[in-house]
């Protein structure tokens, strides 16, 4: 039997983070691993046993080397990398504690990735045998070129017959190449079957907003977000699935983790954990995105259970330092069948 192929295309970049929770002006070293939303996405589907092949252009020298082979460490597919442009990207991590939140700052100015032109990457050949594709709203906040890549992708997909889905993912700090999220957004999101945004995402680019719902405050409703759903189905007709994430932050290290899932029908809640000692955050909605995308594949009968499946998946993640979500499908298992306990197993 062979595996399902699933794709990703986006942007992977050199984090550098502080060590535990020292402020940026207090290291002399930062940590070095390599992250970013859709090959993040792509490693936790390796790690579930998938096929997934990640699709990106990296600078043709040793940083771009290094960061290929941080996907390969963890058997994703990089056999569709265009190799080219100046330089690899770079996000800086402040982690936060308690009150004091978590700090991040870009530095991926004219990035391989950003200044990606259309036809640089042969759609055909790069989504050949895929049953899923996935994007995030990230990649065509980076310039007009990543956008227009994104859209070149989505077409070909639409046209093969592949299940489209795509992480709203709103960075305010990214859209700077003169238009904006929405404008962007609409056509891109149009070709979409399944749709995962976070509690303030619909509103952020679509001005599509739940009643009576204050995430600041720790506490977030899934019954609000019925209608969410309803809009962003009303606006993108194509989209068979609107899933949200709901993260209530108590403070930097406690957050409580659940999500809802709408198909047009029906509102699937899933459990919420509480999450009280936070490893790191970056990357949650990632994993989660990889968890649901295995779960929609695997469980297509049941999509209570894909849901479970993705909020137990990036509860997990949380427990575990770096972007990727190094867990197994056993695991996330595990902890949807109540056993949180955490002993050793041995």
């Amino acid at each position: 039997m062979s595996k399902k192929r699933v794709v990703t295309f986006g942007e992977i970049m050199l984090r550098l983070a502080t060590p535990g929770y020292l402020r940026f002006s207090q290291t002399d070293t930062f940590n070095a691993t390599y992250g970013g939303g859709e090959a993040n996405v792509a490693v936790s589907l390796a790690n579930y046993g998938l096929d997934a092949r990640f699709v990106t252009r990296l600078p043709d020298n040793d940083i771009g080397e290094a960061a290929l082979m941080s996907l390969r460490k963890y058997g994703v597919d990089t056999s569709e990398i265009a190799r080219g442009g100046d330089r690899l990207g770079i996000y800086f991590l402040e982690t936060g504690a308690v009150s004091r939140g978590s700090k991040v700052v870009y530095d991926r100015a004219h990035s391989a990735l950003a200044q990606i032109q259309p036809g640089m990457i042969d759609w055909d050949q790069a989504l050949e045998g895929a049953e899923w594709f996935h994007w995030t709203g990230i990649t065509p906040a980076i310039s007009e070129g990543a956008a227009l890549a994104c859209a070149e992708a989505i077409k070909a997909a639409n046209a093969k017959g592949i299940t489209v889905s795509t992480d709203l993912n709103y960075r305010k700090k990214l859209w700077k190449w003169g238009k904006s999220a929405n404008e962007v957004m609409e056509e891109l999101v149009a070709g979409c079957d399944v749709i995962l945004g976070n509690e303030e995402d619909a509103e952020k680019v679509f001005n599509i907003h739940p009643e009576g719902v204050d995430v600041t405050g720790g506490k977030v409703e899934g019954a609000a977000y019925e209608s969410v759903g309803k809009q962003l189905m009303e606006k993108f007709p194509r989209a068979k699935k609107i899933i949200i994430t709901l993260r209530g932050s108590i403070n930097a290290n406690h957050n409580s983790w659940s999500g809802v899932l709408w198909d047009g029908k029906q509102l699937f809640q899933a459990p919420t954990y509480q999450i009280t000692h936070i490893v790191d955050r970056v990357g949650g909605g990632d994993s989660f995105m990889g968890g649901l995308i295995y779960g929609l594949l695997n469980y297509p009968e049941n999509d209570q259970k894909a849901l479970n499946f993705a909020v137990a998946a990036s509860c997990l993640k949380h427990t575990i330092y770096g972007d990727f979500n190094m867990v197994t499908v056993d695991e996330v298992e595990k902890l949807m069948s109540g056993d949180a306990s955490g002993r050793v197993s041995r």
